[in-house]
């Protein structure tokens, strides 16, 4: 079963329920087929709790987040539900919280000690992404209320030409031609 941010599956005829980023749900497989997760699992007191990812990058993305003080994994899994792992990479290499503080739950200062204390721990990024500053904040902000996610506005933004105009509503006209595509 696909939840919106559950995968229940059937292990040895039991049904266990995974709480997973929004691109395991998005990109799943068909209810039925095999599917393979790497999973982490947190016991508490009260509760016995699995996550699941992707990717094996996802899931060490997951675990050093829930480093951070204050970062529980709620608030690990919205960051990867909304941020790919290159811009999350990229925003800690180029010390931006404000790209992290897009996503629902997330504040300045938490973005900021996300920030603070991933730069020693996370490799360089992989390919470098252009900043996103001035106007491409508000277009990325007008995307996201526009309805889009967080992952795709920022590949909108990262999709506008270098020598395109400073004009906030020229670069959002820009961005919005990245969906149009086929």
């Amino acid at each position: 079963h696909l939840g919106e941010a559950t995968v229940t599956l059937e292990v040895g005829g039991v049904g266990i329920e995974v709480s997973v980023p929004h691109s395991v749900v998005e990109h799943g497989p068909a209810v039925g087929d095999p599917f393979f997760l790497h999973t982490r699992m947190i016991v508490r007191e009260d509760s016995i709790q699995l996550y699941g990812f992707d990717t094996l990058e996802q899931r060490e993305l997951f675990d050093l987040l829930l480093q951070v003080s204050g970062v529980g994994p709620r608030l690990a899994l919205a960051l990867l539900s909304h941020l790919s792992a290159e811009v999350l990479r990229g925003a800690v290499a180029n010390n931006q919280p404000e790209a992290l503080d897009k996503v629902p739950g997330i504040g300045r200062k938490t973005a900021e000690k996300i920030v603070f204390f991933l730069k020693d721990r996370l490799h360089a990024p992989a390919p470098a992404l252009r900043l996103i500053r001035g106007a491409d904040g508000e277009v990325l902000s007008a995307l996201t209320a526009l309805g889009y996610t967080l992952v795709e506005a920022q590949a909108a933004v990262q999709a506008i030409p270098d020598d395109a105009p400073e004009d906030i509503e020229d670069r959002l006209r820009l961005a919005l031609r990245h969906f149009a595509r086929p």
